[in-house]
């Protein structure tokens, strides 16, 4: 996984060797001293648009660049792609994509992950996804997901970060059968007047009458998290 703190430490000895302040590389790049300070502390990264320009200044390669970060194979060529415009980029790892999401920009991550979305994805890499994910890709994700194995557990970590259509997606797969029933419990809290369509559902047939158990379950947790706050 790309390591921020060594790329961080490589622009630090990069910058001092060519005895050059924080500040005389932030005028060259057009930022501010203290984004430097953070890049070079490893707290925050650059966008990759500037990578290039980066190299310029130093004399090095993108290449050599990128990879002080200790990159994958994968990482390394997504950042290199994205650094010179390229955005469309295939990605065959989806691991590549998770460790690189808190580094890049949702609308660049959402095009990497969009043909993953369409060949399906599991449920616990979108988990990884969705806090830097616009909605819409979540949905996308979501509607071609598997679903195979999920757990409360997975679920109490997506549903919070998502939009009540996302979860509305999640709520359909279920009454669909495409997710276990009793994970209605943990759903429940966060759909708000979706209850109706759980009640319908197994008033259909489309879901057992236990069902209304993990539905009176969810209801008891949303209104003890109203209490307790």
């Amino acid at each position: 996984m790309f390591n921020t703190k060594k790329f961080g430490g490589y622009i630090s000895r990069l910058r001092k060797e060519r005895d050059m302040t924080q500040s005389e590389l932030a005028e060259k790049l057009n930022l501010t001293r203290q984004a430097i300070s953070g890049y070079e502390r490893g707290d925050n990264f650059p966008d990759v648009s500037i990578l290039v320009k980066m190299a310029e200044i130093f004399g090095v390669t993108l290449d050599k660049l990128i990879k002080s970060g200790e990159p994958t194979r994968g990482e390394s060529l997504i950042l290199g792609n994205l650094a010179v415009g390229n955005d469309n980029v295939i990605v065959d790892n989806i691991n590549d994509v998770v460790g690189l999401a808190p580094l890049l920009k949702p609308s660049v991550l959402a095009k990497l992950s969009s043909g993953l979305a369409q060949n399906g994805i599991d449920i616990s890499n979108i988990v990884a996804l969705a806090e830097h994910l616009n909605d819409e890709s979540v949905i996308s994700m979501l509607e071609n997901a598997t679903f195979d194995p999920v757990n409360e557990e997975l679920l109490e970590k997506l549903i919070p970060l998502l939009d009540k259509k996302s979860n509305l997606t999640i709520l359909n797969k279920i009454i669909d059968r495409q997710i276990d029933w009793h994970l209605i419990s943990a759903l429940v809290p966060y759909i708000g007047g979706m209850t109706s369509q759980i009640e319908a559902a197994v008033i259909d047939g489309a879901l057992p009458w236990e069902a209304l158990g993990a539905l009176k379950e969810g209801l008891s947790r949303k209104y003890e998290s109203l209490f307790i706050g």
